[in-house]
């Protein structure tokens, strides 16, 4: 029964991650049609001023940091940040009812 929960939960959070990765790439492939249209808009409106590249630049950091996000590779908020922090908090919880207790 155990075991049957257990396949049941792997397969939720392989579902969940197929999920995200998918998100990720019809972000990617939105970024890139729009940034094409934005190009051609741009060039034949004020070649002289390229400010699709502005567009470019903002919107695409947002793209890399979802794609860090997605695939597990994100440079500042990492599992192991994430387990300092949880025991961080769960330490200072400790403290503050050790106290509460003098």
């Amino acid at each position: 029964m155990e075991q049957d929960f257990n396949e049941e939960k792997r397969y939720q959070q392989a579902q969940k991650k197929v999920k995200e990765i998918r998100g990720f790439y019809q972000h990617l492939t939105v970024f890139i049609l729009v940034t094409i249209l934005l190009i051609v808009i741009n060039l034949m409106t004020s070649p002289e001023y390229l400010w699709f590249i502005w567009c470019i630049v903002g919107w695409g950091v947002g793209v890399i940091f979802h794609g860090l996000k997605v695939f597990g590779i994100s440079p500042f908020f990492n599992k192991e940040w994430e387990e300092r922090k949880i025991k961080e908090f769960i330490d200072k919880e400790k403290e503050s009812k050790k106290q509460t207790w003098k």
